[in-house]
């Protein structure tokens, strides 16, 4: 059985999640313009428009398989159809004729139905004869058919805005011959971390630093949401370098991210600065790992400072500054997805606060995935996001979780884009 650190009492000003996402639900919105791009630049944008098809998707009765198109015969029996051919419909060519009684089309799939066709038969349950074809068991009448707008029909509204473009979304645009969609423009994202103990990876690192790993997480997670990121590099412990660096990056981006810096410590200048040049509208989450985040405004600019630890800067940024980022980019689903797993350990705190453990997902005997918890819960082990699939939610009013009870599972593969 693992046990976390002795809980710390909920104090004043640490808000819980929920609370903390409903009210950037009703805080924040969309905050860039508008562009037209091609479909091949539109994954992973937000839809500005609604898509509505002009056609019949598809356009006529097709063929769902490869085979013989032909009409049922008045009164036909189960047994054995002789059928006369006479013709052959690739996919994008019209049989110029009818079929009649006793007769059938060689037909490919995605061609449309002859006319006088009111069934199709595939091919793997046909004997072809000189000239003919032999049904061995008919299928029912309109078996193997597609119908005229079974997909889309004309005038149907078939994107939504606020829809994050995925590969289905811009294949459904480009079927109902859509060329290019309006979409919101990119959110601009201005990054830098602080702390003097920080050193650029590359570099010789002094004695007592520590390379920053933090801006590269946090950038590769920024990038997943195909944002703009201006990366302001490392900022000094200094109040009037931070405050600066904070006032020029709000002037140059829609958000502006930090990590470090929003702690109560004495050398953390960046909650000081925000406030001193907008404001903190929320700061410190009843969270294990990520309690310190600071979320506010520094002149036009929204602001989101993550914890200096990394595990918690990633926790916090995957929790809090997605759906964040989503709401600002205009997207309308924004839920953190997660689903239900089986616990393969053992684990206790105390209540009041809402915990995130990172856990690696197994196979059970059953065919049900099993949740196993990284042993080491500190918040700089950034190993344990690497080797961990995703986090294990456990709600702030629940103190135990013993192996096989149901929990729910953030996968990072969901989470990350």
């Amino acid at each position: 059985m693992d046990c976390c650190d002795p809980p710390k009492p909920k104090g004043p000003g640490h808000l819980p999640l929920d609370e903390a996402l409903a009210r950037i639900a009703a805080t924040y919105g969309p905050v860039t313009g508008v562009e037209t791009v091609p479909l091949s630049q539109a994954k992973g944008r937000i839809l500005a428009e609604s898509v509505t098809s002009p056609i019949d998707v598809p356009p006529a009765a097709v063929s769902a398989m490869d085979g013989y198109a032909y009409r049922t015969p008045a009164g036909a029996a189960a047994g054995p159809l002789r059928l006369t051919v006479v013709g052959r419909v690739p996919a994008g060519t019209v049989f110029p004729g009818t079929v009649g009684e006793g007769e059938a089309v060689r037909i490919f799939t995605g061609a449309p139905v002859p006319a006088g066709a009111d069934t199709v038969v595939m091919q793997e349950v046909c004997r072809a004869e000189e000239g003919a074809v032999v049904v061995e068991t008919p299928p029912a009448r309109g078996a193997n058919i597609r119908d005229a707008g079974e997909d889309m029909k004309a005038g149907a509204v078939v994107l939504t805005p606020g829809k994050r473009l995925r590969a289905q979304e811009v294949g459904l645009a480009a079927a109902v011959g859509r060329s290019s969609v309006q979409v919101r423009q990119r959110l601009k994202v201005v990054l830098f971390s602080t702390g003097d103990e920080l050193c650029e990876p590359g570099r010789p690192k002094p004695d007592g630093a520590i390379y920053d790993a933090n801006r590269y997480t946090i950038a590769a997670q920024l990038a997943a949401l195909d944002v703009e990121v201006e990366d302001l590099g490392i900022l000094r412990d200094r109040p009037e370098v931070v405050r600066e660096a904070l006032a020029e990056a709000s002037r140059r981006g829609h958000v502006v991210v930090t990590s470090g810096g929003v702690s109560v410590g004495e050398e953390d200048h960046v909650k000081a600065a925000v406030a001193s040049l907008g404001s903190i509208d929320m700061w410190r989450l009843a969270l294990r790992p990520g309690k310190p985040l600071a979320l506010g405004r520094v002149g036009e600019a929204i602001f989101l400072g993550l914890p200096g630890n990394p595990v918690s800067a990633m926790v916090t940024f995957m929790l809090v500054g997605r759906p964040l980022l989503l709401r600002l980019m205009g997207a309308d689903e924004v839920r953190t997805p997660r689903s239900l797993v089986v616990a393969g350990f053992a684990f206790r705190k105390g209540a009041g606060r809402r915990e995130f453990l990172r856990a690696r997902i197994e196979t059970g005997p059953d065919g049900r995935p099993v949740a196993y918890k990284f042993e080491n819960d500190s918040s700089g082990v950034l190993t344990s996001m690497v080797e961990a699939d995703g986090l294990v939610d456990v709600p702030a009013e629940d103190t135990e979780i013993n192996p096989g009870d149901m929990v729910a599972f953030l996968p990072f593969g969901g989470l990350f884009g």
